[in-house]
């Protein structure tokens, strides 16, 4: 088997972006409110921080027109999505702002609470870093809600949606 090596830059964007999706990532629905109303977008870029405190990060790209609404809003849900609801990850992934057709309600906090999320992570607004051309961003979680009757979680790798089988 031979190996191959590349240094980082300009030119490797798509050499880059393949060698990090070999790594297996779940699939989460970040949700807030803004004054133009609830604003959803899926995620791969989440992790558990601190279990004391509980701190939990995701990273929203600077390009994104959602970045912004989300680096200044006080409250944030993270909902860790199940295999069975990627047609979910998939719609706020292109759109953030249509939740017509899926069932939600308001957390204490006023965030969009989806019903069909494996957890759930309410959170208040820790902290933000630059993180390149990502903000990296750390949420309080202040509760959590969980659902095991939905099956396994959504798994994102190599640019493709599924699950984790053993």
């Amino acid at each position: 088997m031979t190996q191959t090596s590349f240094t980082p830059g300009p030119d490797t964007l798509t050499e880059m972006r393949a060698a990090l999706g070999c790594f297996a990532t779940g699939v989460v629905v970040v949700t807030t409110e803004t004054k133009r109303g609830p604003l959803a977008i899926t995620a791969n870029s989440f992790t558990s921080v601190s279990l004391t405190p509980p701190l939990v990060l995701w990273c929203p790209a600077l390009q994104s027109k959602r970045h912004d609404p989300f680096v200044d809003a006080t409250h944030f849900s993270i909902h860790v999505m199940a295999e069975r609801d990627i047609d979910t990850a998939l719609h706020f992934a292109r759109n953030g702002e249509v939740f017509d057709t899926h069932d939600w309600v308001q957390s204490r906090e006023g965030v969009p609470a989806l019903a069909q999320a494996l957890v759930r992570l309410d959170c208040t607004h820790h902290a933000a870093h630059p993180g390149g051309d990502h903000t990296i961003l750390v949420g309080e979680v202040l509760r959590v809600s969980q659902r095991g009757d939905l099956g396994a979680g959504l798994v994102f790798h190599q640019g493709k949606y599924g699950r984790f089988t053993d």
